[in-house]
């Protein structure tokens, strides 16, 4: 029981700071291409995640634990990153945050096909009835997004829902910090050739919202974040500690709102309302492992 609420505990942190990824990337690709921000926030945050293993003189991952760090790298270091930044040029962060409430659905159903989890069937009737109400918002005429940006968000939502449950299952024997940390240190070369192959912005024409956005994702959407987050799935239970993501909606909207003068509208507030009730209701019944 300890171990349960540690983790959620855990897993409420990373949350936290998660739900400050969207405004913040929106923020930066003002100012920044959307694949120069992807590559700068993973070489950033690799960096520093190489310097944390060296330091602490942490072990190498066995090679069975290579292609699973693989996964985890390219389902969020590269894949949500990228997608949710290209996204981004297509709608705001205020519609973009709707689709965070599929997320705990995303992450419950790798949690069955990677960690064999079994939720209780009711859990897939609440957490089917929030995706639902997520999908008929994103196709309502008050969303004002191209279907480019919704596809791209629902990619982003499937990549980052398998990264967070791999992950998780590694964290169980490398330990949460360690599993982003190696998964960083492992695409860092790459991320570090491509940043010098890419094209730089025009500094000057760089603002301070943009640098302020790239710091935050950087250091906490890529890596402290996740640090909290892969150890509370690890000890509370992927489908089950998944479900906090409901908080991440509610927040995101608020640091929306607040930082980036973006409207709320209460249509948008009702979808989250009842997105809220119907992962609730999923969370009840998510304790149930085989």
């Amino acid at each position: 029981m300890e171990k349960s609420l540690e983790g959620w505990f855990s897993g409420l942190i990373g949350v936290v700071i998660f739900s400050g990824s969207l405004p913040a990337t929106r923020a930066a690709v003002i100012d920044l291409d959307p694949l120069f921000l992807t590559l700068a926030r993973a070489a950033i945050a690799g960096l520093i995640a190489l310097a944390l293993l060296v330091a602490l003189r942490q072990p190498r991952p066995e090679r069975r634990d290579l292609v699973p760090l693989g996964v985890v790298a390219l389902g969020v270091v590269v894949g949500f990153p990228l997608l949710t930044a290209v996204a981004l040029r297509h709608m705001n962060a205020s519609a973009s945050i709707i689709f965070t409430g599929l997320l705990p659905l995303s992450t419950a159903t790798f949690a069955v096909l990677r960690a064999r989890e079994r939720p209780d069937r009711r859990f897939w009737l609440f957490a089917a009835l929030g995706a639902m109400c997520v999908g008929s918002y994103a196709w309502s005429p008050s969303l004002r997004a191209d279907p480019t940006g919704i596809a791209l968000m629902i990619a982003a939502v499937i990549v980052c829902g398998l990264g967070y449950a791999e992950g998780a299952v590694l964290s169980r024997r490398l330990g949460g910090w360690q599993v982003i940390c190696w998964a960083l240190a492992l695409t860092l070369p790459v991320s570090l050739g491509a940043l010098g192959l890419a094209t730089a912005p025009v500094w000057s024409a760089v603002g301070a919202p943009a640098w302020l956005g790239l710091g935050y994702v950087s250091l906490g959407s890529m890596l402290i974040g996740f640090m909290f987050w892969y150890r509370g799935l690890a000890l509370g239970g992927i489908a089950a500690v998944g479900q906090l993501q409901l908080v991440q909606p509610l927040l995101a909207l608020g640091l929306a709102a607040l930082l980036l003068r973006e409207p709320v509208g209460m249509d948008m507030v009702l979808v989250l309302v009842l997105v809220i009730g119907c992962v609730a209701g999923a969370r009840h019944f998510s304790l149930r492992k085989a």
